[in-house]
């Protein structure tokens, strides 16, 4: 199955590879693009990356957002999927939030990419789309994001720690952004209830 992370896109443009590739370049990378066969650089829905040795990375598989279509059949599942999570008012957000996702691009990460010299291909990559479809992040194992990036759904394991930045909603329905200690139980705690954790710091 692997691991993935995916982006949930309030637009839906073709993104052209070229546009990936000079965005690489621009921060000193590089990467190798192998498009599923019959596909275009224009107009493409499954893409596998390489690093310049050719060593696998990511496959990224563009779903949009059409009735009968596996794009629609998997926004409705993580729509059920959500309501088991915590805090509530984030997932009575992100239900409400999924009606505008046009998109998603399911990137499905490789062990290699977390490697030094080949993770930034993948962050990089990453927001060249992001930047094109706007919208949230959704990471296995740990939740989604906000349209700002802050994390909003706890999804984490029990063994989690570190710090992270999160955001919960206050009475105004206001994001307010906060860094806490993922392995402080009484700060997950006040998470889960909606509440800005006693002891996180405010950011």
């Amino acid at each position: 199955m692997g691991y993935y992370i995916r982006i949930f896109g309030k637009n839906d443009p073709d993104i052209h590879l070229d546009k990936i590739i000079e965005s690489l370049a621009e921060e000193g990378l590089e990467a190798k693009l192998l498009l599923a066969e019959g596909e275009t650089a224009v107009k493409w829905t499954l893409l596998d990356i390489s690093n310049k040795e050719g060593l696998p990375l990511i496959q990224v598989e563009r779903n949009p957002i059409i009735e009968g279509e596996l794009g629609k059949e998997e926004l409705e599942e993580f729509r059920e999927y959500i309501k088991e999570y915590k805090p509530t008012s984030a997932a009575k957000w992100l239900d409400k939030y999924f009606d505008k996702v046009k998109v998603i691009y399911a990137f499905q990460i490789l062990n290699a990419a977390f490697d030094n010299e080949n993770y930034p291909i993948l962050e990089s990559i990453k927001t060249t789309v992001w930047r094109q479809t706007g919208g949230i992040f959704q990471a296995d194992q740990e939740g989604f994001s906000n349209e700002d990036g802050y994390h909003i759904l706890w999804q984490f394991s029990d063994k989690v720690t570190g710090d992270y930045a999160m955001a919960v909603r206050n009475l105004l329905g206001q994001w307010v952004n906060f860094r806490m200690d993922l392995g402080d139980q009484k700060q997950r705690e006040d998470f889960w209830n909606g509440k800005v954790p006693k002891g996180a710091v405010k950011i």
